[in-house]
């Protein structure tokens, strides 16, 4: 059973940034589409990015586009997102998943999911 553990969140000042990290453990997520979503209190879950297994297709909400990166180690079962320039609306938990559907915006196509690291951007 792949478990994936999200990590690197913490509390930084607007236009600062963060390297989130999701880790597969007890299997690999190598040929899988890796997705992050985040949802901020009262709000329903948001796509971020995804990426391809191959790492050469990535894809962006439209909120982080030129500000967040992803990207990813198969080697070392991790996929990372960089992200720069961060502001209030950035606040929220994130999380990672494998996606086992066919829409890389959609939560519903995702599962095994992580328990998530809370990013908190200060004005």
């Amino acid at each position: 059973q792949v478990q994936l553990v999200e990590s690197g969140g913490g509390l930084v000042q607007a236009g600062g940034s963060l390297r989130l990290s999701c880790a597969a453990s007890g299997g690999t997520f190598t040929f899988y589409t890796v997705g992050w979503f985040r949802q901020a209190p009262g709000k329903g879950r948001e796509f971020v990015a995804a990426i391809r297994w191959s790492g050469g297709n990535t894809y962006y909400a439209d909120s982080v586009k030129g500000r967040f990166t992803i990207s990813r180690d198969n080697a070392k079962n991790t996929v990372y997102l960089q992200m720069n320039s961060l502001n209030s609306e950035d606040t929220a938990n994130y999380y990672c998943a494998r996606m086992f559907g066919s829409r890389y915006y959609e939560s519903g196509d995702y599962a095994s999911w992580g328990q998530g690291t809370q990013v908190t951007v200060s004005s």
